[in-house]
């Protein structure tokens, strides 16, 4: 099967399958989302959410993060991966917004990425989720799953986001980032793909090659 026909079937699936495909962390505006992002580095959504509502109501604006204490940072986030460098990074954040753009958070993946913390995962979620821009951010899961498939051969987040990128449509990339992403969360894992009860087995090169299964 051609790449190109390849796509157009997965999104045919998705499009069937999982209609309602957004991110599963909790935020009631940009910059809620992008402390929420940051902390969800090498961290399970679950854990972030149980979290941020003390966080949100705490710091409601990048004005009280930025006046904040490493202690109080790091006392309320740390039972979440690597504190210590996610409370320096959140308040260094909320400083530049105001420093550099006025206290709002930027719709531009390059602006975001001067932001301490923010990489170009995070950059092009929040650019994506909060400002619908045709973007597709890579996580472990959306490399492991478009590889798996066959959407993408690239060996690294750079060369499948561009295949991505070349494949989706641009206004599907911000879905298509949601349907591969909680894909590989809950059926195509890491360990333990869940091949049995896959939908998307005729199509996915590695179930084909391999029968993962069996």
């Amino acid at each position: 099967m051609e790449r190109k026909e390849l796509y157009l079937k997965v999104t045919e699936w998705f499009s069937a399958n999982m209609e309602r495909a957004e991110s599963e962390l909790h935020y009631d505006s940009p910059f809620h989302l992008l402390i929420a992002v940051i902390l969800s580095a090498q961290c399970t959504d679950k854990r972030v959410n149980m979290h941020t509502p003390q966080i949100f109501a705490r710091f409601p604006s990048p004005k009280e993060l930025a006046e904040a204490s490493f202690d109080e940072v790091y006392q309320l986030i740390k039972s979440i991966s690597f504190p210590n460098n996610k409370a320096k990074h959140l308040i260094g954040m909320a400083g530049k917004l105001i420093s550099d753009f006025g206290g709002e958070v930027p719709s531009e993946p390059a602006q975001l990425e001067t932001l301490p913390g923010v990489g170009r995962k995070t950059a092009n979620v929040i650019a994506s989720v909060i400002y619908d821009k045709p973007v597709i951010a890579v996580d472990t899961h959306v490399f492991r799953v478009s590889r798996r498939i066959g959407l993408s051969d690239g060996s690294n987040v750079e060369a499948v986001e561009s295949d991505l990128t070349a494949g989706f449509p641009a206004h599907l990339r911000g879905k298509a980032h949601h349907w591969l992403i909680l894909h590989g969360r809950y059926v195509c894992t890491a360990r333990k793909p869940k091949c049995e009860s896959c939908g998307l087995q005729d199509l996915c090169r590695e179930y084909r090659l391999n029968n993962l299964c069996l």
